[in-house]
């Protein structure tokens, strides 16, 4: 296996980061609240906090609100991606910002194609692995596109370059988890040679 890149952001989204009534729904990230491990279960992630509260992702099967869809329980993406949206559209794309669950720390922009061997993290303290079933690109929303551009009434026709870029992977990927797994800072993100 080979190291795709450390986890440097555990976070969850306690609820919607879609706010409003379509057609006029904003991009907020306000309810992203970074934790200090992630635990994953086929049914989503929750966070543990500094304090030992256990918050839910708004994704996850047991969440009050639940948002959950199969396939697409939990998210990560990387570093590098984040610069490439910084290159484009500026500062206001914080790392965490597109609301995945797991930031890793990378070099390169990893496509779909770099997963096909398959995909697992591996516990820096243990060596365990959680393979990642089902990846799939967390394709973009209009209204995150529309926060890229700092544009909250962009047209479809502003949009359409703005949703190919993030595309293919750029805003990041999700997985469903094959079994239980506690993800901490520093574990790895490792691929199939």
């Amino acid at each position: 296996m080979i190291s795709l890149g450390r986890v440097v952001r555990l976070q969850v989204q306690t609820g919607s980061l879609k706010l409003g009534e379509r057609p006029n729904r904003v991009y907020d990230p306000g309810p992203l609240v970074a934790v200090t491990e992630l635990l994953l279960t086929p049914r989503g992630a929750a966070g543990a906090m500094a304090h030992g509260e256990v918050v839910f992702d708004v994704h996850h099967a047991d969440h009050p609100a639940s948002k959950a869809e199969p396939g697409r329980e939990v998210s990560f993406g990387f570093t590098s991606h984040y610069g490439k949206m910084r290159e484009r559209f500026g500062e206001r794309m914080a790392p965490g910002c597109a609301g995945e669950n797991i930031l890793i720390e990378a070099e390169r922009v990893h496509r779909l194609e770099d997963f096909a061997r398959g995909l697992a993290f591996r516990s820096a303290s243990t060596g365990a692995l959680l393979r990642l079933a089902a990846v799939s690109v967390a394709d973009p929303c209009v209204e995150f596109s529309r926060f890229s551009l700092g544009e909250p009434e962009a047209s479809p026709q502003d949009l359409k370059p703005v949703l190919q870029f993030l595309g293919e992977g750029l805003r990041g990927y999700c997985f469903t988890p094959s079994g239980d797994f506690t993800l901490r800072p520093g574990d790895e993100l490792v691929a199939a040679r």
